[in-house]
């Protein structure tokens, strides 16, 4: 996190077929999506002004989008980003056509002449086509034309990771957000479209059948998080005193799934509140909270978080930690919820660091556990979602060609920041420490090292052999231990070089009182009581395993 047949298709077992792929082998194409390369590095994206006409009827779009940019360096081409099989029909800049040609889901287009570095330009890019209808909607991604039950037409984009290039044309790097974007969509008048921001006008189309929504968003945004969502909605509005002023919350379910939501959607007050608690101010106040329903499962669209949990607590009506914690609250509202900070305000700069995303916001399921029922309820609740972790390959993917790591990278990697808060042992600190991630890194693209070299810096302990054991490598640190003569020796396994985290242990004789040891990769002793068959008792909060290897080597 960071999804038709949905609730029978969970996000574990989309792992599962993910993990059972055959190894990827990248090509150019993957390059060209994936960095930030010659013909994307010498601009900066400033401004989107994207309109869009949406045509139900054979599934088609036609539109265009205006992009104002910075000029960093000296340039001649252009990347614009637009996949197949979609079609740009003319570039225009200056009231000039300019030259372009297709290189797989990438469109380059020759400049005139390298504009000055420092100024500003706006190039339009025309385009049409019927964009990549979603498969698996959200995992695999593109336009979902569906229906309700009533027959009505039911559409929805969700494409992270695919890309917004799916079905617009941008510069689809996760490091280069605009600064502000219009999202104007034409829908068939039967229909209200909700994307990001605030609505700022609804106009009748020259064609006379349909209407332009057109919505402002105000903050940088991540191009994945660019959203259509049409269907006959109803709408209703709450509103949430928070760290930040008055937070406007409006909420667009099916028209006939109004009073089904006005109880379900209350969980979104207390979720704001819990995570503003534990992260900091809400980032998105200019352009409010929106929780729209969806025919998909779910996708953390900023400030349009889309939903489709069939009103359900749990995920789709199931616990996925098996605590029984999980089914007091929607998995959908908090887990998206949660990405408002972890994705949408903090974003990676590359699809690998994922992590940054799906860690923190699996973590903060537990989190919010912990704000309703209290700190050992959120700690269950993170220890029960382990039974999900496959330790199949890294979380952390190759960067550069826009592939993303394990599907562990949620219950593991939520289990991986439980067991530094542990490390830590100070939670004023570690709340302080997620405040101020969200407060350094407000509204910005990231590097997963930097977010490591910030946790080590405000933790004031070197946290990078354990950031490396749980992202880089599948083993589960073990602890062993041996009895001798009275004489505890312990030492871990199975670990990266140089791993030497401490840890919570307890002795036979006393197995709730807890004790803080370091071990490292070489043998230490204590004295002890244990008996040569005796097993160290390690706190579960710590995402570890032991075992007593009954003799010396």
């Amino acid at each position: 996190m960071h999804r038709l047949g949905l609730l029978a298709l969970p996000l574990l077992l989309a792992a599962e077929l993910h993990a059972q792929q055959p190894a990827r082998v990248f090509t150019r194409a993957d390059t060209l999506r994936g960095s930030n390369g010659p013909a994307r590095a010498w601009w900066d994206a400033e401004f989107y002004d994207l309109h869009v006409a949406v045509n139900p009827s054979d599934s088609s779009i036609r539109g265009w989008n205006a992009i104002t940019y910075h000029v960093l360096a000296p340039g001649r081409e252009m990347q614009i980003d637009l996949q197949v099989p979609l079609q740009i029909d003319s570039v225009v800049q200056g009231g000039r056509t300019l030259r372009f040609r297709r290189d797989s889901n990438a469109f380059f287009i020759g400049m005139p002449a390298s504009p000055p570095v420092g100024s500003k330009r706006t190039i339009t890019v025309y385009y049409h086509g019927k964009p990549r209808v979603a498969k698996r909607a959200p995992w695999d991604g593109g336009f979902v034309w569906g229906r309700d039950s009533l027959g009505i037409h039911h559409i929805a984009t969700a494409n992270q990771g695919l890309g917004a290039s799916v079905w617009w044309p941008n510069k689809d790097y996760g490091g280069d957000e605009p600064d502000s974007q219009r999202v104007a969509i034409t829908v068939p008048d039967s229909l209200v479209n909700v994307s990001n921001g605030r609505l700022r006008s609804v106009r009748r189309a020259a064609d006379g059948k349909s209407n332009m929504w057109e919505w402002f968003v105000s903050n940088p945004i991540n191009n994945y998080g660019i959203a259509v969502n049409a269907a006959r909605y109803a709408r209703f509005t709450d509103y949430y005193e928070g760290e930040r002023g008055t937070l406007t919350m409006d909420y667009y379910p099916l028209a006939f799934h109004e009073d089904t939501a006005r109880v379900q959607f209350r969980q979104a007050i207390s979720t704001i509140a819990c995570f503003e608690h534990w992260f900091g101010p809400y980032p998105w106040y200019e352009d409010g909270f929106k929780l729209i329903e969806t025919p998909h499962l779910g996708m953390e669209h900023q400030s349009a978080v889309a939903y489709g949990n069939h009103y359900k607590n749990g995920y789709g009506g199931r616990d996925l930690s098996k605590t029984g914690w999980g089914l007091k609250w929607d998995f959908i509202i908090v887990h998206e919820t949660a990405h408002e900070w972890w994705a949408n305000n903090i974003t990676a700069k590359d699809l690998a660091d994922m992590w940054i995303h799906e860690s923190f916001a699996n973590y903060a399921e537990g989190l919010y556990t912990e704000c309703q029922d209290g700190p050992a309820a959120g700690a269950e609740y993170i220890i029960g979602s382990r039974a999900n972790i496959r330790n199949d390959r890294p979380v952390i993917a190759r960067f550069g060609v826009n592939e993303q790591g394990s599907g562990d990278m949620y219950s593991k990697g939520g289990s991986m920041l439980h067991t530094i808060r542990q490390v830590i042992a100070d939670d004023g600190k570690w709340r302080g420490i997620l405040r101020g991630a969200n407060s350094t890194f407000w509204h910005k693209t990231i590097t997963g090292q930097e977010l490591r070299d910030y946790f080590s810096r405000e933790a004031g302990i070197d946290l990078s052999k354990v950031f490396e054991q749980y992202q880089t490598t599948t083993m589960i640190p073990m602890l062993e231990h041996r009895v001798d003569n009275g004489i505890m020796s312990f030492r871990w396994a199975d670990v990266v070089p140089g791993f030497d985290m401490p840890v919570d242990v307890a002795f036979p004789d006393a197995p709730t009182t807890f004790r803080r040891i370091r071990p490292s990769l070489e043998w230490s002793s204590m004295p002890t009581t244990m008996t040569a068959t005796s097993k160290l008792v390690v706190k579960r909060d710590f995402y570890v395993e032991s075992r007593n290897t009954g003799s010396r080597d």
